[in-house]
């Protein structure tokens, strides 16, 4: 699990770092609302703990922000506070849930993990990488936060290659899974939509780094 840890205080910064550490977490440290907006909107974590105040942004703004961008990360609010209006402010924006300083590292520890098994059946649906991620039951694709527009057979195509992620995919296989028992789709069909599947998810189609041809196999999902 990858946790990123929103804090300007060195000395709670290395405390939460290292505690988590210890419980096996991998943990990435940022300490102010700019770079954290910036980690969260460019690399996948499974749980974001927020400082509230915070230099540059405060955790609304961050909290905001990270929302209106369509990140889904699951986020615990950390902060000084206890007044119940600061925590439903925090909560209606899209917090999970709120521990207020200062705090039992024990009683952290338990909540990240209440979140995280209340976030895992949810995650079933939601694939992340790099900036890209997908709903499949809402059947949705964002990059950066905005909605790419995927027709019926792109998005089937996209979940097929993240369903086998890793694994080396025959145009036959890619047609079963895709079109089903439909004759009439040949192998030609399969290349056209990948170039176009290409189109709207790769930085530069003509250099995929994610849907890639393994010459006389088929295709590869590296995502």
């Amino acid at each position: 699990m990858r946790l990123l840890v929103v804090e300007d205080d060195d000395g709670i910064a290395l405390g939460l770092e290292d505690d988590l550490r210890l419980e096996g977490y991998d943990v990435v440290v940022a300490r102010d609302g700019e770079r954290a907006v910036r980690c969260a909107t460019t690399e996948s974590f499974d749980l974001v703990v927020l400082d509230l105040m915070l230099p540059k942004k405060d955790g609304y703004q961050v909290l905001r922000e990270l929302r209106r961008a369509g990140v889904t990360t699951p986020v615990i609010m950390l902060t000084a506070r206890a007044q119940d209006a600061e925590k439903v402010l925090g909560l209606e924006l899209g917090a999970d849930d709120y521990v207020t300083k200062p705090f039992n590292p024990m009683e952290l520890r338990a909540r990240i993990k209440a979140v995280l098994r209340r976030a895992s059946g949810q995650a079933a649906s939601v694939f992340r990488f790099a900036d890209i991620e997908v709903d499949t039951r809402r059947c949705e694709v964002r990059r950066a936060g905005v909605v790419v527009p995927l027709s019926t057979i792109e998005f089937k195509l996209l979940t097929a290659f993240i369903e086998a992620r890793g694994a080396v995919l025959s145009r036959e296989r890619l047609l079963d899974a895709v079109w089903g028992h439909d004759i009439h789709v040949t192998d030609r069909a399969v290349d056209n939509h990948v170039v176009g599947l290409r189109r709207k998810i790769e930085a530069d189609p003509a250099d995929p780094k994610f849907i890639t041809s393994v010459r006389g196999m088929g295709y590869r999902f590296d995502g």
